[in-house]
């Protein structure tokens, strides 16, 4: 039973990360709930994560940007793929005072074991209810979807991206992210 719904989670996992790839994704609204508007305040929340004091809340980065991305599962390909970029780009987010956070469904302990196989030096939060993806637009039934938010130094939302290729997405946060901090100097 315990290997059925593993298989199932990983079957449901890579369905939902081929959508993109395919132009199958409906509109932001509807796959995922209601996503938070552009140039509002970021929903608060507070999460339960591998690193530091044990907890993160959004409210920790007010003066830093904030890449805030939802991801389906750990050690997932596309998951690890995504990260993997993130990690590599780190030092660039980091030059232009950016936080990156993750957020999944997954437990702490399975964070703690991604972050260390794959070298990971931000926070992996764990969002084991679904109730944070769920005020950002970004659950389905069990797990994240693969949404990312940037949020800017006084907490409001700037750029949502749905649809995410985890290949080229750090590249296209990078690039999205450079102009909102070029427009807002």
């Amino acid at each position: 039973m315990k290997l059925h719904r593993h298989l199932f989670s990983i079957l449901l996992v890579l369905c939902l990360a081929l959508l993109p790839w395919f132009n199958f994704i409906p509109g932001a609204d509807a796959l995922g709930g209601k996503l938070p508007p552009l140039n509002q305040p970021a929903p608060t929340f507070t999460l339960p994560t591998n690193t530091g004091d044990g907890e993160v809340s959004i409210s920790d980065y007010r003066g830093k940007w904030v890449v805030l991305y939802f991801y389906p599962k750990d050690f997932t390909s596309g998951c690890t793929l995504e990260a993997r970029r993130f990690q590599q780009d780190l030092p660039k987010y980091q030059q232009i005072n950016t936080q990156i956070i993750g957020v999944s469904a997954d437990s702490v302990n399975t964070h703690a074991e991604f972050c260390d196989s794959e070298g990971l030096k931000f926070p992996l939060l764990a969002d084991t209810k679904g109730t944070v993806s769920k005020d950002y637009g970004s659950w389905l039934g069990a797990l994240s979807m693969r949404h990312t938010f940037i949020i800017d130094p006084n907490g409001a939302i700037r750029e949502i991206f749905t649809g995410v290729n985890p290949s080229v997405h750090s590249k296209e946060v990078l690039a999205r992210l450079t102009e909102l901090q070029e427009a807002s100097s």
